[in-house]
């Protein structure tokens, strides 16, 4: 809902005069220190300053410094009724200097009184305060009416063009304290938005690795288990630790592609069919280009997930592998010829595909896995 402007005080910031530059600031203390001036030379200079007049004039300058500057706090805290009382007082601080004589300092805190009322209250409060005291100013004073009419006017004009001044400076400090909160959760969103990705890629590594080492460690196991050949055994073992190998050099190739530092996506499928041990297939489309360094990665992740797959639960299926560069997105299908299950098809816990569809969405992309004509597929898709 919308404030309404009549009972919206001006904003802290303004009232505070934040942001003001050095000049404003040494104009504005100038402005105080006349106004002091006006008001100790109306005093003093009054043919009533002797004995007792002496001492009230002394106690009724402090006594409007006082309120004067306790109206400041008060108005700052936006406390309305306070505000008001502050400034009636003030205000007849200055009905009792005219009453006793001392007239110029009563017109200066008139019209000190009227400017700070309208710059530094609610319209609905400042309005009547304003016109109480330009009205007393008005009344008091010798000049003719014209001059005094334009006295008058400009007095509630300056008091105006200060508000709507602080205001437009206090909405720009607010702003670019915004602004300021805004790169700073930026910041922060970009790091944490780092971090995940190191933590996807690292994450991402270190399951196909270890899933791989699983597969044959896990063979390795079944050989030993029906006193298998030693031979196979070893085989296996080796595997595996060609596997853990493999791993470190991925771990290696990962942290070069957090550097930006990516092989060709072509060459890195070549290599994968090649070392996978599966009777693979590479199949480019499209105009092959370089893609974003997560698109790229998503490619690359899906790719040894659906090999390892492969391998796992359809060993000795052929596998064909296609990869195709869209206008506007890529897709990599991966698909199998089938066959019985191996005995390794109840190892690891199934959340390499989640994890590669989950990567995929994040993407503005997705992931379909599933049973085809003849085997499994799994086909990615990734706008770029």
């Amino acid at each position: 809902m919308t404030e309404n402007v009549w009972t919206r005080w001006p904003s802290k910031e303004a009232l505070r005069h934040e942001g003001v530059s050095t000049p404003r600031r040494l104009l504005a203390r100038t402005v105080r220190l006349v106004v002091l001036g006006a008001l100790l030379w109306g005093a003093f200079t009054s043919s009533r300053v002797h004995g007792w007049g002496a001492i009230a004039a002394v106690a009724g300058l402090l006594t409007a410094v006082s309120l004067a500057w306790v109206f400041s706090r008060t108005t700052l805290a936006h406390r309305t009724w306070p505000s008001l009382v502050l400034l009636a007082a003030l205000l007849g601080v200055a009905f009792a200097a005219q009453s006793t004589g001392f007239r110029v300092p009563a017109l200066v805190i008139w019209c000190a009184g009227s400017v700070a009322a309208l710059e530094r209250l609610p319209l609905a409060a400042a309005l009547p305060m304003t016109a109480v005291g330009l009205t007393s100013y008005a009344v008091a004073t010798d000049d003719p009416w014209l001059p005094t009419l334009a006295t008058t006017a400009g007095l509630a004009l300056a008091g105006y063009v200060l508000r709507l001044d602080a205001e437009a400076r206090g909405g720009a400090i607010r702003l670019l304290a915004q602004e300021r909160a805004a790169r700073a959760a930026e910041a922060e969103s970009a790091a944490l938005a780092e971090r995940a990705r190191i933590a996807r890629e690292i994450h991402d590594v270190l399951a196909h690795s270890l899933s791989a080492q699983l597969v044959h460690l896990e063979a390795a196991r079944l050989l030993i288990e029906r006193d298998a050949d030693r031979q196979q055994i070893l085989d296996r073992v080796v595997a595996a630790r060609g596997m853990a190998r493999d791993g470190l050099a991925e771990t290696r190739q990962a942290l070069s592609a957090l550097r930006g530092e990516l092989t060709p996506l072509e060459d890195f499928l070549s290599h994968l069919v090649r070392t996978t041990e599966t009777d693979a297939e590479v199949t480019i489309t499209g105009d092959r280009r370089a893609l974003p360094a997560e698109a790229s990665q998503a490619v690359r992740r899906v790719a040894q997930e659906a090999l390892t797959n492969a391998r796992k639960h359809a060993p000795g299926a052929r596998v064909r592998v296609r990869l195709d560069y869209g206008v506007h997105e890529v897709m990599l299908d991966v698909r199998d010829s089938g066959g019985p299950a191996g005995e390794l098809t109840t190892t690891g816990g199934g959340y390499g595909l989640l994890g590669m569809r989950e990567r995929a969405e994040l993407l503005g992309g997705s992931l379909r896995a599933g049973p085809g004509e003849e085997g499994f597929v799994v086909t990615l898709k990734v706008p770029v």
